[in-house]
């Protein structure tokens, strides 16, 4: 048997290919991909030609195709089960993945030469399925999955990791919660995935910006809780957190923004409270010339840089799904077939046109 891919060969282009299906050993598995996200991340991996031929897409959901004796007993999982699966291959055994900080471990960096992970592994690396723009997906030994709650569609459970990216990033390492103003600097998948995590948390008051051509991403926030929603090209932010909060400004600001680098995390520590925290999610790729250190000074202000996701915050996600509280589906926008993976990627890239959110591959359509 094989599976059907969409294998990226070189910048911006992938070709369909049949790759054979791997031969299970005891503690591995297969999954049966049902719908696999398309994330930011992907689209620099697109416009990559330098690395061998892989299979992107990391944000995955499948049914469990095949399942070894020590896998079934390791995951608690079943075969027919839907799961979704993190992009992360951690080793389960450094200090960072006792503590449950496996996004941190040293195997799922993968700039780092030999390190596995989902989407950016090469087909070189035995057994070849290991993205989601295929049919089927190689579950390896360390593979960190999560059982999908019944009732949640995998088209909606494809956005498990950038929701979960929104719980870590806003409550569990931002500590949004009650009575507090949060200022989420970016309306796309990422940053509205904020929203509805700094909301769940109980902010008082949450923020959303962005720029006037992001007018459909701005009302989607206000669908998701946002409370107030700027086009920060036509409007005063600092004037608005000001109104809004009486001047006592932003307990917490998130930038997911795509650009704007020095100017976005300058203006991101003029919104904040003394005290307050700046979390900075958005790789920048430049050094920040000009960045105010002085105002993180004279401001006590928190500065962190976040990525990634925990077990803990995924699980927040899924159960935040099966609630059916929130309007998820305003997110998903488009769905393509694996033929057409280019034209999705080029849409989330911005070179086919705007209003893009969540952009998922649905391998057997």
């Amino acid at each position: 048997m094989t599976s059907r891919a969409a294998v990226h060969v070189a910048a911006k282009r992938t070709e369909i290919r049949e790759l054979p299906l791997p031969l299970l050993a005891s503690d591995a598995g297969l999954l049966r991909v049902v719908a696999a996200g398309v994330c930011g991340s992907d689209i620099a991996y697109y416009a990559d030609g330098s690395v061998g031929p892989r299979i992107l897409g990391h944000e995955n959901v499948g049914l469990v195709e095949q399942l070894g004796a020590l896998a079934r007993e390791r995951w608690g999982v079943r075969e027919g089960d839907l799961v979704a699966l993190e992009e992360y291959l951690p080793c389960g055994h450094c200090a960072d993945c006792r503590a449950g900080e496996y996004r941190s471990c040293l195997q799922t960096d993968n700039t780092r030469a030999g390190a596995l992970r989902y989407g950016t592994t090469g087909i070189d690396v035995p057994p070849a399925l290991w993205g989601g723009y295929s049919q089927y997906q190689y579950l390896h030994p360390r593979a960190v999955l999560h059982r999908v709650p019944a009732g949640v569609s995998a088209r909606l459970a494809a956005m498990a990791l950038p929701l979960g990216n929104g719980f870590q990033w806003a409550y569990l390492d931002g500590g949004a919660g009650p009575g507090q103003t949060v200022v989420v600097q970016g309306p796309g998948q990422q940053g509205l995935a904020c929203v509805v995590a700094a909301k769940a948390a109980g902010a008082k008051t949450v923020i959303v910006t962005g720029l006037a051509r992001d007018e459909t991403r701005l009302a989607v926030a206000k669908r998701l809780g946002a409370d107030h929603c700027v086009a920060v090209d036509r409007d005063s932010l600092p004037d608005l957190v000001a109104e809004v909060t009486g001047g006592t400004l932003a307990d917490l600001v998130i930038d997911v923004s795509s650009g704007g680098a020095t100017a976005v995390v300058n203006g991101g520590l003029e919104l904040l409270r003394k005290r307050g925290t700046l979390l900075v999610a958005a790789y920048k790729h430049a050094a920040l010339d000009g960045f105010a250190i002085d105002a993180v000074i004279r401001g006590q202000i928190t500065l962190r840089g976040v990525r990634g996701h925990s077990f803990r915050a995924v699980e927040m996600a899924l159960n935040l799904m099966a609630q059916h509280d929130v309007d998820l589906n305003a997110m998903a926008t488009h769905e393509f077939a694996l033929d057409d993976v280019d034209r999705a990627l080029r849409l989330v890239g911005g070179e086919r046109g705007d209003g893009a959110i969540q952009v998922s591959i649905a391998p057997w359509s």
